[in-house]
């Protein structure tokens, strides 16, 4: 099965589902983030499948497809445009819904979206070169797909503004510290570092797997819906921003921004 350079294959009980928009840098488009949410359902309803791993081929992801159309909400009413928004924080909900075990295998980069979903999954594995960023924040905008509380319970309060506020980039080594991953290894090795962590789920009782992951995810994701409900509203109000528009300017021009707070 494969759609808009989303590819899924069914190996026994263990399904790999894999980025892959021909450039290496797999970007989120409107579509992709559709067919990645219809994958998650599809998958959730399997009773053969027991582990499934999330990877891109060459980087994880850079995120949103600035390049769509669709998703910059060009000519759309208000409604039209919220509507839109709910697409990062569906996909991200499908994923973490998902009642078989996850895992995300990273090499390259994870940016932005892209780290918002690998956070909705269980386990994370990164290549040594590996490294996360989320530039919303710096770009004038709000770390959103209801990704905060996902993050903090990771991460704690203090490492979480360090990483959603600043910006900067993680590497693997920090990820791991933090506790952001679970697992460190060679470049081009996060693939069957996740392979050999679901054949090892899914040589578990299957009932007992599931049941044990949503009574985890449920004691620590109970107010996560309560923080985080209205950050699609709250990106829309920091991207129209003066501040937004100042940083995008700054950033192709490559100059220090200044920002007003309007």
């Amino acid at each position: 099965m494969s759609d808009d350079h989303i590819q899924l294959d069914l190996q026994g009980s263990i399904a790999h589902v894999t980025v892959d928009t021909g450039d290496g840098i797999n970007s989120f488009s409107a579509a992709r983030m559709r067919r990645l949410i219809e994958i998650a359902q599809a998958l959730r309803a399997n009773t053969d499948v027991h582990a499934i791993i999330l990877s891109g081929k060459g980087n994880f992801g850079a995120g949103v497809d600035l390049k769509d159309p669709e998703l910059w909400h060009t000519g759309n009413t208000r409604l039209q445009q919220r509507q839109v928004m709910a697409l990062g924080p569906d996909l991200c909900a499908a994923w973490e819904a998902l009642e078989q075990v996850t895992i995300c295998a990273i090499e390259g980069f994870c940016i932005g979206g892209a780290m918002a979903l690998a956070i909705a999954c269980d386990w994370r594995v990164m290549g040594r070169s590996a490294y996360f960023s989320l530039p919303e924040v710096p770009l004038g905008m709000n770390m959103s797909w209801q990704s905060n509380p996902r993050i903090v319970g990771l991460v704690g309060p203090a490492r979480a503004k360090e990483l959603v506020i600043l910006g900067e980039k993680c590497d693997a080594e920090k990820s791991l510290h933090y506790g952001l991953i679970d697992a460190v290894t060679d470049d081009g090795g996060a693939f069957a570092w996740a392979k050999a962590r679901a054949e090892q789920v899914a040589a578990l009782p299957p009932l007992a797997v599931r049941m044990s992951k949503q009574a985890i995810n449920a004691s620590a994701a109970a107010l996560n819906y309560t923080a985080s409900f209205m950050d699609r509203d709250q990106f829309a109000f920091t991207a129209g921003s003066n501040d937004q528009k100042e940083a995008l300017r700054a950033f192709r021009e490559r100059r220090v921004p200044k920002f007003t707070g309007d």
